[in-house]
């Protein structure tokens, strides 16, 4: 049995369209041991051009956000040991850039001390965050107090 993605205590089946990725935890109900990360919910694809044409066509595909597992190799084999029923998956914001997604992963990081506590699967932050219109997308969608 595998342990489905929620989001307000409801089941996710699927990503809204408006949203880049989420930000998530992920729990191991064993030991209370937890992971903090981001996903995409979709990847861009680049195909060849059409015969006589030059432009190469762009689009998306659906990443494989219902079967991950974060980037941890700690928490994967967990997984693997104690099995997917063992664990809790739960996204905590959605998230319509990937912008905004970085900064929220790294500021819920830094505001747990995942680094710091043993209770964290987390043994790195990496923070790759930039744009002009991030304070006011923050503002305006995520109801944060800056």
């Amino acid at each position: 049995m595998s342990a489905d993605w929620t989001y307000n205590k409801k089941k996710v089946d699927r990503i809204p369209d408006q949203y880049e990725g989420f930000v998530y935890i992920i729990t191991n109900t064993t030991n209370n041991m937890k992971y903090i990360g981001k996903k995409l919910a979709k990847f861009k694809t680049t195909k060849p051009p059409l015969k006589g044409r030059k432009n190469k066509r762009r689009g998306y595909k659906e990443s494989d956000w219902k079967t991950y597992w974060g980037s941890s190799d700690q928490l994967k084999a967990d997984v693997e040991e104690l099995g997917e029923d063992k664990f809790t998956r739960e996204i905590l914001q959605y998230c319509s850039t990937k912008n905004v997604m970085n900064y929220i992963e790294a500021e819920l990081q830094f505001k747990y001390k995942v680094l710091l506590s043993k209770d964290y699967y987390n043994k790195i932050i990496n923070c790759r965050i930039g744009g002009a219109n991030i304070l006011e997308e923050l503002k305006s969608n995520y109801n944060l107090k800056l």
